[in-house]
Parts: structure tokens; sequence; C-alpha cells
């Protein structure tokens, strides 16, 4: 048994779903259902009931999912105590509603990394990080904002937008709807993107003042409208009703970046430390050559 395979554990007991659970990990599926197969045998419990269309944790899983978590953050304080850093001030970190599932894996050893529980948009993480009260923010950002706020960045990941809609294959860009949401507060950040996205490529604006951009009412949207509607990054793991259906957007297809934001006149070593092990192992293949991305996304470059 080894520590590897209790955080694949986790992984996808968090998800229960081994192809979100392996995207995450970024491991090959067969692999990490070879290694849960393998914690299973040392075990000698049965973890997950699986099939075709649903994961479940048994009720020994259940069980041992809160003394595995446990075990894991006393592995990782031991590798802080060991770099002589479990004493420093914590690294405060605060996200959108993505963050890789490896998050303190990657700077155990490095820093002592706190994640923030409040969950805010975009735009006021970039707000929190440039006042000093987050260290670091995953967040959507453009480069007028980072200019603005005196804020550095590193990519950390990307979703390839989808549409929700009827029938099945992709959908032609200037053929979907994109929804933009009266409430600024909340959808600052996916209005500018769904706008510019809409003028670029000839999309459809549909506004709405009912926080349906994403949730049940977002696919009472779809049925209404008739027609393939974009999906934001707060949808794309959401179940899809079986009326519906996962529709690949081409001719671009869109993506919508997570920047990694940090302070340009940061200096403290645990800080600095946490940027480049978080950013360390995301390669070139993170985003497509010929996707879209708005004019202003600080990552044009990495393409």
């Amino acid at each position: 048994m080894e520590l590897r395979q209790l955080r694949y554990f986790v992984a996808v007991a968090t998800e229960l779903n081994f192809g979100r659970a392996a995207d995450r990990l970024r491991i090959a599926g067969p692999s990490l259902s070879q290694q849960i197969k393998a914690l299973e045998r040392d075990l000698g419990v049965r973890l997950f009931d699986r099939d075709r269309r649903s994961v479940t944790l048994t009720e020994c899983g259940e069980s041992l999912l809160p003394r595995v978590r446990a075990l894991l953050e006393q592995a990782d304080e031991l590798r802080r105590t060991a770099a002589g850093i479990a004493a420093r001030e914590p690294v405060r970190l605060g996200y959108v509603n993505w963050h890789p599932a490896d998050l303190m894996d990657r700077v155990a050893g490095v820093a002592h990394l706190h994640v923030d529980t409040w969950v805010l948009p975009s735009h006021a993480q970039l707000r929190r990080v440039a006042e000093g009260s987050l260290d670091l923010a995953i967040c959507w950002a453009r480069a007028a904002d980072l200019a603005e706020h005196g804020l550095a960045k590193r990519l950390l990941g990307a979703d390839r937008l989808h549409a929700i809609g009827t029938g099945t294959g992709p959908v032609r860009a200037r053929d979907v709807v994109v929804l933009v949401d009266g409430d600024t507060d909340s959808w600052a950040s996916w209005n500018a993107f769904a706008e510019e996205f809409a003028r670029d490529t000839g999309a459809a604006v549909v506004r709405t003042e009912d926080g349906g951009v994403t949730g049940p009412a977002f696919f009472d949207h779809v049925r209404r409208l008739r027609r393939p509607v974009l999906n934001s990054p707060k949808g794309q793991t959401a179940p899809v009703p079986a009326d519906l259906a996962r529709r690949p957007v081409v001719d671009p297809a869109p993506f919508w970046t997570w920047s990694l934001v940090s302070r340009l006149d940061e200096t403290r070593a645990p800080v600095l430390a946490a940027v480049e092990a978080l950013s360390r192992e995301v390669g070139p293949g993170v985003l497509d050559p010929a996707g879209w991305l708005p004019a202003d996304d600080p990552h044009t470059a990495r393409r």
C-alpha cells in the first residue's frame, strides 16, 4: 500500500467517476483503475461498487475515507516538518470552482497551503490577491486586469467548453447560443468571455436574469431555446439530463483558461515556492493551437 494509491482513492471517492478522477490526477484511466484494484487487494476490502453507468463507495469505502484523508494530511505535515516549514505562516489560496485534485500534493514539502473556503467569482478573487487577503488565486483573468492590479500569472489549466443540446456530434461555434446574466456581481467574467466569443464567432447572445448560466435553470433554457447552448466552466462536470447531450464546439473550439495569480511584488519564499510547485507540471498541450481565446487572454502565447 502506497500513499499515492491512497490519494487516488480520495480522488475517485470525490469525483465518483474514474474518467474525471484520472483527468484531475493527470494519469491514464486504465492505470488509475489498476491502482485502485491493487489497493483493494492490499486492504482486503472492496472500496467501490462500479458498473458502466455509476461508481459508488461501498460501506467499507465510506468508513475508510475520513481516515485516509487524515492519514494523508499527517503525511503532508511530516513532509512540511522535515523541510523545516511547518511553523511558517500559511500560504493562502482562493479559487472559483476548480483546482487541481492533487493541489496539496504538489506543494507538500515547500509550503503550508491553506485553501480558502470562501468561493467567489474570478474578478473578486483577483481583488483579494491585490488587496492582500489572499496570497494566490486560481481564477480566470485578462491581461488588463492583471496590469491594473499589479498581478503576475501562470497557466494552471484550461477547460475546453462544450455545448448542451439535443442531437449528437460537433456543433459550429456560430450555431450555438451563449447566455449572459444580469447579475454582474456573480457573472462579470463569464459575461465578458461570452460576449466576446459571440462577437468573434457569430454565436447568438441571450440575456437572462435568473442565474441560468448554470444549474437546473440552464437546462430549462436549453430546452426553451431548442438550440445548443455553450456551457460555462461551472457546469462542465454537472450531470446532463437524459433528454440532452454534450456536444463538442468546433470552428473554433472555445477554451477557458485558469490562471494562478500572485502579486508582482511578492517576495516571500513560501509563496514563490508554491507558485513554482503548482505550475511546474503544466505542459504545452494544455491549450489547442487552433482553439479560441479572448484577445486579452494572458496565455495566448502558450498555444
